[in-house]
């Protein structure tokens, strides 16, 4: 039996020491050097090319390198009936905290606007708006956006969620489904986006929601480029309803070099850096699941194809 690492973007290296690190007896191959499709049981997989997982007669598990599977389930030529599953580490969630909050901070303390002033050499301090009085509105409920919304809370600041399903978290409002989606936005100062991406949520993120929410509120997308409306975002800045966006993801990626965002002042963006998967961090999980394959017993973190999560 053969894991195969099919990540055309990723140095496998560092994922080849950690899985042998754990049992040196691992045979892994990375495509598309493969010698053996017939051996391949288990793909890593990372922006894969569509189409490839059918040249595997004998795959019985696909894993996604990170927490995200939409780069998966987009697969239109998916084998049917393959399992599909996702990493889930602390470590991530520790991770995707630190740059929400960095990013939620920022806008909290004004450090936008006193930027702007620095390029006027203007000297005017602005007096910071109670933590309490301020409501950081968590779009997505999972284990990433649960732990920052947790964190976020202890921190001081109002914490509300919205999600596809009810959620309970204890100090956190939760809303959900369609029908609750206008009083979680109005509410809203710090909007952060953690959805999965699927039909449902794809352009979520577009001017009728992005106009529902308070005069200057703010944005912080660490998802997918395809929640949001990237004209609809620049309207919205230009027109005053929204303060600024943090963006970490994107509808291209890298961002083109010519792209609006680079120059637009009211955006702060990074690289899709915001939590990065370590392959030592994870590796132990990957090898649990490549053994539970292997003896027919329940996956870890299997997702359901039709949810899309």
């Amino acid at each position: 039996m053969t894991i195969l690492i099919i990540a055309p973007d990723k140095d496998p290296e560092p994922w080849i020491s950690a899985l042998k690190s754990l049992d040196p007896a691992l045979d892994i191959q990375v495509y598309p050097d493969e010698a053996r499709k017939a051996d391949v049981t288990f793909a890593l997989c990372w922006n894969h090319p569509e189409g490839v997982l059918r040249d595997y007669p004998n795959l019985r598990c696909i894993c996604s390198m990170g927490a995200g599977v939409d780069h998966v389930l987009s697969d239109p030529q998916l084998p049917e009936g393959v399992p599909v599953i996702r990493l889930v580490d602390p470590q991530l969630a520790q991770s995707m905290f630190e740059y929400v909050c960095a990013a939620v901070m920022g806008y909290f303390r004004d450090f936008d606007a006193y930027r702007a002033q620095q390029e006027q050499a203007l000297w005017q301090p602005r007096a910071p708006r109670p933590i309490g009085e301020t409501t950081v509105g968590m779009m997505g409920l999972g284990q990433l956006g649960e732990y920052s919304a947790i964190r976020l809370s202890r921190l001081g600041f109002n914490v509300i969620g919205w999600s596809r399903t009810p959620k309970s978290i204890e100090g956190i409002t939760a809303y959900a489904g369609a029908e609750q989606l206008d009083a979680f936005l109005s509410q809203t100062d710090l909007l952060v986006c953690l959805l999965p991406l699927t039909e449902e949520t794809r352009d979520i993120l577009n001017l009728d929601n992005l106009r529902k929410l308070p005069a200057g509120a703010c944005l912080v997308n660490v998802a997918r480029g395809e929640h949001l409306v990237d004209e609809d975002l620049l309207t919205a800045l230009n027109e005053g309803t929204l303060r600024g966006a943090c963006l970490d993801v994107f509808r291209e990626e890298p961002l083109p070099r010519s792209h609006p965002f680079w120059r637009h002042p009211g955006i702060r963006l990074t690289p899709h850096c915001s939590s990065l998967t370590d392959p030592v961090s994870v590796a132990p999980q990957i090898v649990e699941n490549y053994r539970r394959m292997k003896d027919g017993r329940p996956l870890l973190n299997q997702v359901m194809p039709s949810r899309g999560y």
